[in-house]
């Protein structure tokens, strides 16, 4: 889908405003939205996250997600991918999510959490907990960890998965 360069002149302002105006439950989300980003219900969006610039349409973020500080989401390189980001997902601050192939849909499932500073690259099963770089699976999460989960509950709904469960992935 070619845009015009005034269309992705507005994309980019909106990005910025959306980057570091406050808002992170009402006023970013609705500015993502006017940049072609598809928001389903209600999301966070924390300062200075990074959405995709050139295909904003190619990301689509569900009801409940929390996306913090600093995270960079990438759809495109040498060709535009997909990212699908289910609900109730909580990724962490300087995290790093990238459709790396063309055509690529990569999809992080419903309630899954991801680590801070984690590279997801592949997709994240629902109610898993991955980190690292690459991400990897952690834990199976029996409580997503939404705006109004404790982080006590989050934490002691985690099922740690055993190395040869690891193993198997």
């Amino acid at each position: 889908m070619d845009k015009s360069l005034l269309r992705r002149s507005i994309n980019r302002v909106l990005h910025l405003l959306a980057r570091f105006l406050p808002g992170c439950t009402s006023l970013r989300p609705f500015l993502h939205k006017l940049r072609g980003v598809k928001i389903e219900g209600n999301i966070f969006i924390g300062d200075d996250v990074y959405i995709e610039n050139e295909y904003p349409h190619h990301i689509e973020i569900h009801d409940q997600a929390q996306i913090t500080i600093r995270t960079t989401i990438i759809a495109h390189f040498r060709g535009a991918g997909r990212i699908v980001i289910g609900s109730k997902v909580w990724i962490g601050p300087h995290s790093v999510i990238a459709a790396s192939a063309p055509g690529q849909i990569l999809t992080i499932g419903e309630g899954s959490v991801i680590g801070a500073g984690s590279v997801v690259i592949k997709d994240v099963p629902p109610f898993t907990f991955v980190g690292g770089v690459p991400a990897k699976p952690i834990a199976k999460v029996t409580v997503p960890m939404t705006l109004t989960t404790s982080y006590e509950d989050f934490q002691n709904g985690l099922v740690r998965i055993s190395r040869s469960e690891e193993g198997s992935k």
